[in-house]
Order: structure tokens, then sequence, then C-alpha cells
């Protein structure tokens, strides 16, 4: 790796798993006024092995107690789309949501990786700042709780640095599980992250990558305003092209989409990442392109009403304004998510009728706490088997026939003027985690028409490079 990129976020060692995990108080997980269930590390080391069963953990289409979560396959091969609410995660009032943009040829399974080990690792560093520091801030702090003014901006400030730490040294980890995985190929496939973690009033938040969140929210008239918590981190913010070009990457765009800024090899027009920052994506990792991520606290108020988490594949039809009026007057709140991903895909037919749809994954979290009756829910026509969250992780049939996760197939996003595979690359199914490829096969990204693909192809190393 090259040394012109680096972070002074350092591995830490997970608490021992036969020792009690007590969340500490500077994470203001311990609320007065209420008793918290007190959890060891060694159980969220069982959950690892059992996430798909989870009662409150949720990743393929469907509701849970305060959010609907929905995904759609676009036509550029198998959905590399994943999503995830975690109910519960630290507290009982804790919950965590997130976003993951897959990209290139394994992106798929990149998407799904981190969207079950980040969560783990993020709960890993939490629990192992136990007893590190005594403060008084909680969710919902009051000046009247510590009576001291000053010490409260300390206290906020204490939360800040351990939240962050533990959102920086999170994704540290999973990028180098990434490299060094055995099983999955990750040098030119990567993924997106969009994460939050709400606990009473505080929102924290941790991204890479160009997937986007957005609060709904009432100004002081009640009228409905969409604020944007994230920013899109591609490669035309001047700050990250900066670090990528001093790090020896490339950064232009191509001529017939010249709004498109990419990262390319210094040696190679390739791959052509439209990203800054990502999981994976080896090839780049030395010119530029990080997995550190942005972190952001903010405190909720009564008037914000919801978030949503997105992939790219909605931001680039709708607006903020649009999501949050969709949202907004959506059937039913538990059907908000799917209304979104029907907006965007009408949306891409009228805007890019040449172009193919990308992926959508939309994620709904609403800040009450409420949802709708069942029989509200089954009312507009959302049927148990394309909304329902499966616990399992057994296979949902959809209503459009997909299969959700956890099928796997090999990843073919690939840009075609032509739905048929006149070159004969048709996608491989696998079983488990192993691919069977034909030898043959070529993995391509520049074929025919389309919006907007993340990589654009894969770089032809050779022995000699100019």
């Amino acid at each position: 790796m090259g040394g012109c990129v680096s972070t002074s976020s350092q591995s830490t060692r997970s608490s021992n798993s036969n020792r009690e995990a007590v969340t500490p108080p500077c994470l203001g997980i311990q609320f007065s006024g209420r008793k918290r269930t007190k959890k060891t590390f060694s159980d969220h080391a069982y959950t690892l092995q059992n996430l798909h069963t989870l009662p409150n953990r949720i990743f393929t289409n469907g509701k849970s107690q305060t959010s609907c979560i929905f995904t759609q396959q676009g036509r550029k091969g198998i959905n590399q789309d994943a999503m995830l609410v975690w109910e519960d995660f630290m507290s009982d009032d804790a919950i965590f949501c997130g976003v993951f943009d897959g990209h290139g040829p394994h992106g798929h399974l990149v998407a799904r990786k981190v969207r079950d080990a980040l969560p783990m690792k993020l709960l890993s560093f939490l629990y192992s700042y136990q007893g590190s520091s005594k403060t008084c801030f909680k969710g919902n702090l009051k000046k009247s709780d510590c009576g001291d003014t000053e010490k409260d901006g300390l206290d906020e400030e204490k939360l800040n640095l351990s939240w962050r730490d533990a959102f920086l040294k999170s994704y540290k980890a999973m990028d180098k599980e990434l490299r060094s995985h055995p099983n999955l190929d990750c040098f030119c496939s990567g993924s997106t992250a969009v994460t939050l973690v709400k606990q009473g009033s505080n929102l924290f938040m941790g991204y890479i990558g160009d997937s986007r969140a957005i609060l709904g929210s009432r100004d002081s008239n009640d009228s409905m305003v969409a604020i944007q918590l994230t920013v899109d981190l591609k490669p035309d913010l001047p700050r990250e092209a900066e670090r990528i070009k001093r790090c020896k990457g490339r950064v232009f765009a191509l001529h017939d989409e010249p709004e498109v800024s990419r990262v390319w090899l210094p040696f190679d027009d390739a791959p052509g990442l439209a990203m800054a920052r990502a999981f994976g994506d080896f090839c780049l990792k030395e010119y530029g392109v990080i997995s550190i991520p942005e972190f952001s606290h903010r405190i909720l108020t009564d008037r914000d009403q919801f978030i949503v988490l997105a992939s790219d594949g909605v931001w680039d039809v709708l607006s903020n304004e649009e999501v949050v009026e969709i949202v907004s007057s959506a059937p039913t709140r538990a059907s908000a998510a799917r209304t979104v991903v029907d907006s965007a895909a009408r949306e891409w037919k009228l805007k890019y009728p040449t172009s193919k749809m990308d992926d959508c994954a939309v994620v709904c979290l609403f800040l009450d706490g409420k949802m709708d009756s069942e029989s509200d829910y089954e009312e507009q026509g959302f049927s148990s088997a394309t909304l329902q969250s499966n616990h399992s992780g057994n296979a949902v049939e959809s209503d459009d026939g997909q299969k959700s996760e956890p099928s796997l197939q090999r990843n073919f996003t690939v840009r075609s003027s032509d739905e048929s595979d006149p070159h004969g690359r048709l996608p491989v199914e696998i079983e488990g985690n192993e691919e069977t490829v034909a030898a043959e096969e070529n993995w391509l990204g520049l074929e025919g028409v389309t919006r907007v693909n993340s990589l654009v192809q894969l770089p032809r190393f050779s022995e000699e490079r100019p």
C-alpha cells in the first residue's frame, strides 16, 4: 500500500468473550428512569453466528416496528444492493440502519459481507470502551441533569470522540477483513456504505461512497422539508480529487458522460470508479481511494419525522425533496420504501428511456417509533411474500418473481444495448460461497448504453507497466 493515505485510527481488540460488557456511559446508552438489559460480548459473538435468525434484524423486503425496507433489481444484472435494519442493536432503544451498494464483478458479495460484518465490528469497538470514561451525557440530556453547562459541553465532546473512534475503527477493520478474505476477490470489486445508529435522540452516522441519507423534518410553518445528512463522496469533490491526485491516481470524466468524474489508475484507463471512498477496490487503494468514513452526530428533535437511506439508483432520478414528499404521502408507512423504489423506477423510464435502470435499495426509519396496523398494511395490496421480513435467511419470492437474498449468483453488471448475451457471458449460479466461473468468461464494464456504471472496465495488468 502507498504511504500517502493514512488514518490515526488503530485497531482495538474486542473484550474478552467471557467478560460482561456493560455499555459505557460515555456512549449514551444508559438513560435515567429506564432499566436497560445488560448484554455480554459473548452474547454478540454468538449473535454473529445466528444473524439471520434474529427477530429484530431485517435485511430483505419487509418492515419492522419502526421501519420499512425495500430493494429492487435493476436491468444491469444481479442486484448488488444490500440493506439492514437492526433494532435492539445495543440496547432496547438503539437501532442500526444501513444501505450498501456493491460494484464490480463480486460487488453483490462484498455488499452483503459488509452488511453482515460491519455492524458486529461496530458493536465490538463500542463494547471495548466499557468503563473507559464517565460522563453524565445521556440521549435526552437536560441541563438540570448535570447542572453545569461547561461540563455538558465536555461530555458531548467525549461522546462524539467515542462514537467517531468506534466508526473509524470498525470501517478500517472491515476493509482489512475484505483484503485478507480467502474466498472473496475485492481487487476490482467493492461497496459503498451509509450507516447510522439512532439511540434515544442521538443520531450517529458513518458513511463512504455515494449512497445517501436524508432527514424529513417539519419547518416553522409545519411544512415538510428535506435535510441532507450525508455528502456524496465522489471524485469531483475538491478535497477528494486532491487526495487522489496526490497519490498518483487520475480523476477525469469520459467524453460521453462529462458529468461523471471517475478514478483511474496512473498507468491504465481503468477501472473508472465513480466514487472516491469505498470498501474493497484494492486496485485503487494505493492511488487515493480510501475506506475512512465521514462521521457526524446530530441531536434529533420533535420536528424530525423520518430518515431515508438509499443507494444512488434512487438519487440519480429523484431529488431529496421528492423523496420526502413520496414518503410523507405514502398510503401506509409500511409501504413507504417500496413506494420510493416504484417512483424511482418510473423516473428511470421517463428520464433515461435508453438506459438500464440501476438497482435501488431504500430504508425508511420513522423516528416516532410507530408503524401501521397489520390490517392497514394488507389493505394496500403488499403481499407477505413481498414485504414480510424473513428471519430464517431463506430466499423470499417477491411479486416480480425475483428471489431475494441470500440467493447468490455471479455478477454481470455490464453495459449492454441488448438484454440477450450474444457473447455467451451468462450469469453462473453459485451455491453457498463457492463460485463456478467458466475460464473464458470476462467481466466487462463498457458495452452499449447505460446511465452511470460505478466501474467502466477492469484493469489489464501486465508485466511491464508504463
